[in-house]
């Protein structure tokens, strides 16, 4: 273990699922000591997807790692209070309730930065704490909707798919990270106070989008393009004589004319329907059937030969079995292992790497309540006999 970036800086996380779950793992992944306030019954994602032995969600492993488990019931006046004194002894809070939430149980920004001005609260919902929608319920699959993104994956003949991960959560996780680093820097490099930062779901999708604004504003509105993508000429996926899919980005000049004679035909690259990109596009049509005839012919090792020797970028679509054996993916330490019951559980490790003061995990998703005692002990000072009222009373567990 080795102290992080972010050591010394205290969270405490009062979210859910996954939006503010994953900011506070990014947070907690870079060194950031995290407290998760859980309710009685625990973070609902304890029990989604694929479970371990002891019934909890292999999810759970990775979103809640490096965290602290403290179970408190937010409904009672008491667990109010004890997220209070939490509050005014951590430097970051995380929520991503409904808007409005907060503020029905007394806990709202303007009263726990009035007793601890330095606080920054981050709040993540799925349209905002203000504006029309700012009270709608805000499941990243709907937001993802809302802000566009769904407008544009599909199939070409309009067949609206989705990707099988919630990524407007993951999205609004990350814009929240970045967004509590740089209350953090006005507050300790500038001198500033505490803050609120307000992260939607569907600005965090909108943010992605890349041109698709201004093209509709100028009246041209992207559609689905499959597996290829609008404008761009050759990008696309092909599949090998023995069943690989394969993704082939060969968009620039030279190295349109590498991927021509890689695939033994140096007179596409001279041919003036493909020129250049706008004629490529023009002529997409025949350029793919030209690619999908020479990968079609070969298997995945030859193709994957001659576009390596070449340096035209490609690469064969993996699943998550396939990352595990990667040798890249190996050799650059993606994966760190945590023990659960005994057992080693490779997580996928978080991102950017720092040479100096590297992010780590130091365990998975810990057991439902697992640091309750600890937490409220040592931060508020709650005596023995205090802890076993609090939880005779169902405030804690």
């Amino acid at each position: 273990m080795h102290p992080g970036p972010l050591t010394g800086v205290r969270v405490l996380e009062l979210g859910q699922i996954v939006a503010g779950p994953f900011a506070g793992a990014l947070l907690g992944w870079l060194g950031a000591e995290v407290v998760k306030v859980e309710p009685p019954g625990g973070d609902v994602l304890r029990g989604w997807r694929t479970l371990d032995a002891d019934g909890t969600s292999l999810w759970w492993r990775s979103v809640g790692r490096n965290k602290r488990s403290v179970v408190i019931d937010l409904r009672t006046a008491e667990g109010q209070d004890l997220v209070r004194g939490l509050a005014a002894d951590s430097d970051v809070l995380i929520e991503n309730f409904r808007p409005g939430t907060l503020e029905g149980w007394g806990l709202s920004p303007a009263s726990l930065q009035a007793a601890h001005p330095d606080l920054i609260v981050c709040r993540v919902s799925g349209y905002g704490q203000t504006g029309p929608y700012a009270d709608r319920p805000g499941f990243a699959s709907v937001c993802e909707a809302v802000a566009g993104l769904r407008s544009v994956i599909g199939t070409e003949a309009g067949e609206a798919v989705r990707p099988n991960l919630s990524l407007g959560d993951t999205l609004a996780g990350l814009h929240a990270a970045l967004g509590i680093l740089a209350a953090l820097y006005h507050r300790d490099a500038r001198g500033g106070a505490g803050q609120v930062v307000d992260v939607a779901i569907t600005e965090a999708v909108l943010a992605v989008l890349e041109g698709m604004v201004p093209e509709a504003a100028r009246g041209v509105v992207r559609q689905p393009s499959g597996s290829s993508i609008t404008g761009v000429a050759p990008t696309g996926t092909w599949t090998t004589r023995d069943g690989r899919a394969v993704v082939i980005g060969a968009n620039g000049e030279s190295m349109f004319r590498r991927l021509c004679a890689a695939m033994g035909a140096p007179e596409l690259g001279a041919d003036p329907r493909f020129a250049n990109n706008a004629q490529r596009v023009a002529h997409r049509a025949l350029l793919d059937a030209h690619i999908a005839v020479w990968v079609g012919h070969l298997p995945f090792a030859e193709v994957e030969a001659a576009l390596q020797a070449a340096g035209v970028p490609f690469g064969p679509i993996q699943d998550a079995a396939d990352l595990l054996a990667d040798p890249h993916f190996q050799a650059r330490g993606v994966f760190e292992t945590v023990d659960v019951d005994g057992a080693p559980l490779p997580l996928g490790a978080l991102a950017p790497r720092l040479t100096a003061t590297p992010g780590q995990t130091t365990h998975g998703g810990p057991a439902l309540g697992a640091d309750t005692d600890a937490v409220l002990g040592g931060r508020l000072a709650l005596t023995a006999d205090r802890l076993a009222a609090l939880r005779a009373a169902g405030v804690i567990a």
